[in-house]
């Protein structure tokens, strides 16, 4: 199948071709709805002003599938030579070298890289301004299974210790199995206290709760407990990007919510794919959550009473 004939998009002051759109990237059946490299620029447009602002100024890992979900990936870093010069990059030092990341600036990079086949977009949760002083945290709710409402139970928790900590919290779906809570800091922590802090918190909910919660990076021993994932918080880690689209069967998006979302008994991991995404970012559901970045001085004294 040829995918079509190439078309232009118009993204501010440039235009990008999308080759192929008509290309399958996830095909359709059981229940799934199919989906075209057409749609997923289409729906990459349209979310753009929701989008950009979780992107800009952020190195990028891409989760590229040339052939769609069913056919091989690869996770790129650097960002290939014969990417368009317009197209942002930072140099960032790793171990024993540097990678060029490709950085998100605009409308017209984010469509060029689903023309890319990059379904998937992870961010660093620090900024090229600051590489090693991480703006954002994040506490990943990873089940044992499909199991959403350990998923909804762990949030609430979580969302009343970081509220005892006076932090601000927000939550997302993953468009996988599980939540994102994303905490804003005010870029002024390195990471390795920003992740200190988080399995600090981790820690102190999962032995409130040993039941139902653990911070066990082995899966053989965490049993059927929902694992509070804080590895994200690194040098060089990265998270899923509000809005990204998901490679599993429907094209799921990784989505903002409100709190209140939670009571909501049809909301899963899901929810949401390209078809209805947008109307849910119109809903501005982290409005002013995210716009003040906290330090972590009073919450960590705040913890360390409550861990004695």
């Amino acid at each position: 199948m040829s995918g079509g004939e190439a078309r232009t998009v118009r993204a501010g002051r440039r235009s990008v071709e999308v080759h192929r759109p008509d290309k399958v990237l996830f095909p359709g059946g059981g229940g799934a709805k199919e989906y075209t490299k057409g749609d997923l620029v289409d729906y990459y447009r349209a979310v753009a002003p929701f989008m950009l602002p979780h992107l800009r100024g952020r190195p990028l890992m891409l989760e590229r599938h040339p052939d769609g979900i069913d056919g091989p990936r690869f996770m790129q870093k650097n960002t290939p030579e014969n990417y368009p010069e317009w197209i942002t990059r930072v140099e960032v030092a790793k171990e024993g070298g540097t990678v060029c990341h490709t950085v998100c600036d605009d409308t017209a990079t984010l469509l060029y890289l689903a023309d890319q086949a990059s379904l998937t977009l992870h961010r660093w949760l620090s900024r090229v301004d600051g590489v090693d002083r991480p703006d954002r945290l994040v506490f990943d709710l990873d089940p044992a299974g499909d199991d959403f409402p350990a998923v909804r139970e762990a949030a609430r928790l979580l969302r009343e210790l970081l509220d005892e900590l006076k932090l601000p919290s927000a939550p997302m779906t993953t468009g996988s199995r599980g939540l994102h809570v994303v905490v804003p800091l005010n870029g002024r922590h390195d990471f390795d206290e920003v992740r200190a802090f988080a399995r600090d918190a981790a820690d102190t909910l999962a032995a409130a709760h040993p039941d139902r919660l653990t911070t066990a990076a082995r899966k053989k021993e965490r049993g059927e407990r929902l694992y509070l994932d804080v590895q994200r918080n690194a040098y060089a880690q990265t998270a899923v990007a509000p809005f990204t689209v998901r490679a599993r069967p429907g094209a799921p998006v990784a989505t903002p919510i409100a709190w209140s979302q939670l009571d909501d008994l049809d909301l899963d991991a899901r929810r949401w794919t390209v078809a209805d995404a947008v109307d849910q970012a119109r809903t501005n559901p982290w409005a002013d959550v995210l716009r003040t970045g906290r330090a972590l001085g009073p919450a960590r004294r705040r913890l360390n009473k409550l861990r004695g």
